[in-house]
């Protein structure tokens, strides 16, 4: 499906914004720190050739710009000692929710707190899988599910708890869909160079200390499993994202609960992929004339 390895979109030192496969340093892992990149010409959800070209990158976008992201599906309550820290029974299906398009940001841009969303407490973290449809998906079964995938991605769930279990009506999606609460990237690597999604170690930090650190391997739904599950009577299409759900460690199950402030540096990391990291920034009231 990919030709390329690990794609990123990415504005270069010529004030440009390309796609292009990430050129890695020797002994470097991570896509956040790459210095250059491929340019990447044609439709990276069909035809297209990465190039001779390198550009210098000068600021990792989102992998995906906006035009080319579908539909954003989450997950809930999908590793089995996070539903166990909230006190929550395993699901017996996916819990699903949407977020629309305007949540999804890059792996260095600022975490938007509105006015609405500073109006009480419960501003929290959630690093989590992202897989990327490359083609489009309908009544796939599970074997074949990851043929689907164009690759992986680690994103940042935000959640607002106040606004996702009290103020939401019994929906989730208030509580989590507000601009820019969906970081992801730093790139979006190839399903050929992860073949299997269930054994990556993923962690979250907060402000440099460790506050999450698991395996997708605990996953109650494994990535195939959901992706067969939600192409059940449902096309997905290219560009649709999936959360794939956290890992324990939220802010809501500590004791005291710990909530995200203004200011705070967020790194979200996923094994073979990298780290997006994202300042909380409480937007400012402004004055009215």
């Amino acid at each position: 499906m990919a030709s390329f390895s690990r794609l990123v979109r990415f504005l270069a030192k010529d004030g440009r914004t390309y796609y292009g496969d990430a050129i890695l340093p020797s002994g470097v892992k991570d896509i956040a720190r790459i210095t250059q990149a491929r340019v990447i010409i044609g439709d990276i959800f069909g035809k297209h050739h990465v190039t001779d070209q390198i550009a210098d990158v000068r600021l990792l976008l989102s992998p995906l710009s906006r035009d080319d992201v579908g539909t954003v599906r989450c997950l809930g309550l999908n590793y089995s000692a996070h539903a166990k820290e909230t006190g929550s029974p395993f699901p017996k299906y996916p819990i699903l929710f949407y977020k629309p398009v305007t949540s999804i940001t890059g792996p260095f841009d600022p975490i938007p707190v509105s006015r609405m969303a500073q109006e009480a407490e419960g501003l929290d973290w959630e690093c989590e899988l992202v897989a990327v449809i490359g083609k489009e998906a309908r009544e796939v079964s599970e074997a074949r599910a990851l043929d689907y995938v164009l690759g992986y991605a680690v994103g940042d769930d935000i959640s607002h708890r106040e606004w996702q279990m009290k103020r939401g009506g019994g929906q989730w999606s208030l509580g989590k869909g507000f601009d820019g609460w969906a970081p992801f990237g730093p790139g979006i690597v190839s399903a050929k160079i992860i073949k299997d999604p269930q054994n990556l170690r993923i962690m979250t930090k907060l402000n440099g200390k460790t506050m999450q650190d698991s395996n997708t391997k605990d996953m109650i739904f494994g990535v195939a499993k959901t992706i067969a599950f939600l192409s059940q009577g449902t096309t997905l299409l290219p560009g649709d994202l999936i959360f794939t759900g956290t890992p324990q460690g939220v802010g809501m199950a500590m004791k005291p609960k710990l909530w995200l402030k203004d200011g705070d540096m967020v790194e979200v990391s996923l094994e073979s992929v990298g780290t997006c990291t994202n300042k909380v920034e409480f937007v400012k009231s402004t004055s009215k004339l």
